[in-house]
Formats: C-alpha cells, sequence, structure tokens
C-alpha cells in the first residue's frame, strides 16, 4: 500500500495543474492516468498547436446550471497567469482571432511545461494505471485500488474528463465516481460539435460540401459570427460548433448567409444600375456560385434584376439573411471537443472544487458542468479548476 497526501485521478490540463501546484506546497502527490501518456487532449487540440487560453475570458462565457461557479476559479488565476507561465518557460505563441491564443510550435510545448512543474515539485505520474475501486475509510482518508496497486490519501481529486473523443480514451469515470458518493450528474452531451441534417435537407445541399460561408448562426438568443462549413453530413465550421452549445434536439437555427450587407436595399440599388443582370450573377459577388445556385430556383436564379419585384427581393432576402435550419442532431462525442453536463456544481465548492457533503472529494476541469466556448475557454477552465483546488488539496 502506498500512502499519498494527495490522489489526482487523470493527467490532463487539470490534473496536471492541480498536481504541480498541490506539490508546491509541499503536498505528497501521486497522478494515476490509465492512458500511456500524460495530456493526450492537450497533444492533439488546436491542430496540435493547443488553444491554450483566450485574451478575453468572462464568465458570460460559460455554460453551466450553476451560472455563478465558475467566477471565483476564473477571477483568482486568471488567463493571464497562465500566459505568465507560458512566457516564463519562453513558448513562442500567437492570437489566431477573437482572443485565442496558440503556440508558435507544437501543443507538446505546454504539456512539457506542465511536467516540467510537476517534477520540479517531485510529483510522481502513473501511467497505464487504471482504478477499478474508491472507497472512503473515514472522515480523513481514501483508498484507491487499481489494478497493480492499493494507494490511500487525504484528498482525492477526480479530474478525469468528459465523454468527448472516446479515441483519445474518454470514459464516464468521474460521473460513476460522483453517483457512488450520491452527488447529482446533469445530464450529458456531445458540446462544441457539428450538426447533422435531416435526409432531405442533406440530399439538397450535398454539392456544397467543402465550402465555407461567413455567416451569422442564432439559436435561444444566442449568435456567433464566423465560418460556416458544409459537410457531407450536415454543417460544421466555428459559428455552427460554437452555436452546438446552445441547440437542443428539436430547436431551429438561424443563419443569416449575408451578415455585413442588406440585400433587400442592395437589390433594390442594384437593379436601377444594372437592370440586365442575372441574380444569380448579383448574389455571387457576396456568396459562392454553388451556394447562390442552390438557394435559389433554377428559374429565379437566371431572372434578370429588372424583372423581378420588390415583393420577390424581400423574399429572396428571407432566403439568404434567415435561413433556418433544424438539426437531425450533431456528430456526437466522437468528433465532440468538450461534453456538456456533468458533475452538479451546488454539490461543490466553486473556491476549493472540494465536494460539500463529502471532506477531502474535489472534481475539476470537464468533469463539472461547466463549459465554455470554442477558442481556448475550456483549457482556461481546466487551469483554473486546477489551480483552486491545487490550493487546498
Amino acid at each position: 500500500m502506498i500512502e499519498k497526501d494527495v490522489i489526482i485521478i487523470g493527467a490532463g490540463a487539470a490534473g496536471l495543474m492541480c498536481a504541480s501546484i498541490a506539490a508546491s506546497r509541499q503536498r505528497q502527490v501521486t497522478v494515476l492516468e490509465h492512458a500511456n501518456k500524460p495530456g493526450k487532449k492537450i497533444l492533439m487540440s488546436g491542430g496540435g498547436r493547443c488553444n491554450f487560453t483566450n485574451y478575453q475570458i468572462t464568465p458570460e462565457k460559460y455554460l453551466s446550471q450553476n451560472k455563478h461557479f465558475c467566477k471565483s476559479a476564473l477571477s483568482r488565476y486568471t488567463q493571464w497567469d497562465f500566459i505568465e507561465l507560458v512566457k516564463r518557460y519562453k513558448i513562442s505563441f500567437h492570437e489566431k482571432k477573437h482572443g485565442q491564443l496558440f503556440c508558435d510550435e507544437k501543443a507538446k510545448d505546454i504539456v512539457n511545461m506542465l511536467l516540467s512543474e510537476c517534477e520540479k515539485n517531485k510529483v510522481q505520474i502513473k501511467l497505464n494505471e487504471s482504478v477499478t475501486s474508491i472507497e472512503k475509510i473515514n472522515d480523513n482518508l481514501f483508498s484507491i485500488k487499481t489494478a497493480q496497486q492499493e494507494y490511500r490519501c487525504q484528498s482525492l481529486v477526480i479530474a478525469s474528463g468528459g465523454l468527448s473523443i472516446p479515441t483519445m480514451g474518454a470514459s464516464p469515470f468521474g460521473y460513476k465516481v460522483a453517483e457512488q458518493f450520491g452527488i447529482n450528474i446533469w445530464p450529458t452531451r456531445a458540446g462544441l460539435v457539428p450538426v447533422t441534417l435531416h435526409q432531405h435537407d442533406k440530399e439538397r445541399f450535398s454539392t456544397l460540401s467543402g465550402i465555407s460561408n461567413n455567416a451569422v448562426v442564432t439559436c435561444q438568443k444566442q449568435s456567433f459570427k464566423e465560418n460556416i462549413l458544409f459537410t457531407h453530413r450536415g454543417l460544421s465550421g466555428p459559428a455552427i460548433i460554437q452555436i452546438s452549445n446552445y441547440w437542443v434536439p428539436g430547436r431551429e437555427i438561424e443563419i443569416n448567409l449575408l451578415p455585413d450587407i442588406n440585400l433587400l436595399e442592395n437589390l433594390k440599388r442594384e437593379q436601377k444600375k444594372y437592370p440586365k443582370r442575372s441574380l444569380k450573377e448579383y448574389i455571387s459577388e457576396y456568396v459562392s456560385k454553388r451556394v447562390a445556385q442552390d438557394f435559389l430556383t433554377p428559374e429565379m436564379a437566371e431572372k434578370k434584376l429588372q424583372s423581378i419585384s420588390h415583393s420577390e427581393f424581400q423574399e429572396i432576402s428571407n432566403i439568404f439573411h434567415h435561413w433556418i435550419v433544424k438539426p437531425n442532431g450533431t456528430e456526437g462525442y466522437r468528433t465532440a471537443e468538450v461534453t456538456l453536463g456533468g458533475v452538479d456544481c451546488n454539490a461543490i465548492s466553486s473556491k476549493t472544487m472540494e465536494c460539500n457533503d463529502i471532506k477531502g472529494l474535489y472534481f475539476i476541469g470537464e468533469v463539472l458542468d461547466v463549459t465554455g466556448w470554442l477558442g481556448g475557454y475550456n483549457f482556461q477552465w481546466a487551469w483554473s479548476s486546477g489551480w483552486a483546488a491545487g490550493q487546498v488539496v
């Protein structure tokens, strides 16, 4: 049997952060990871360059049943704190857009930085070690069994992540631990994920696969202006992936394919200037020819502007400014970046990440019911929640 002050289950972003901070307080820390390497999700994130945080982190950009829960950790360990750590390790980075920060080189730089912090503070990381059982022996002691070993600790931190990207080893482990200790789990679903279309829409837009279009996408009063991408299954691209967090089955999504112009007014002006121009030719200045053709009837596409009435212009404008889509579903956890729902934050201290009713048990990172926008927000939650727990475990 091995006795430690702190056992952390999961060597991902939150777990490694928590381990290094706790160990810097002279706590004896062991991290148990069932995969064969630490930080797997970090390594594949951001196209291999890791979108590690965002300049524009605010609590409003996180979804949770408890909207205030994320405020404490995010305000005490901010994006600027993590950026300072990155700079200390001389990792070069750049802003892509909307405050999103990426490594210039490889995501491995971030993993190596976290591992260096852990090594510096004598954290023990055990790979290929799957937990088989957890038991609370008394008020101050947990027993954790793996296939190889039994561990005992005062503080047990669950940093096992959510269900997204099962090929990276995602599992419901953390939710099962919460259930074992009587903690509520909010229903989980895939977040930050492409949507699929019903068969008739899939067939209608099949020729557009691979085409992207700047758009404003709206659902449940939330809007994002970014590219959308037509795929052979449905719709993807940053704007769709962002809105997927707000979409629930049965709801519609509204897409403005021409967010930067007023098509109705432009058509009226163009009609006076160039009456003999075809509608398709004019619309193709703003969207690809294939999009113009697919959204207009063949007859309307070939019509000259002079032969189109203003009421028809209004209808055409509505087609491009107010395209209503009713997704069939999403691509699911296979391609989802995060998991929505999870461990009920009402059962957890927002300051320490400790369970209110179970002394010494902590939950951090994606396993909690806190989900950020696309663009480094979820990594920042991992750093902030890991830091908060690391201060006290």
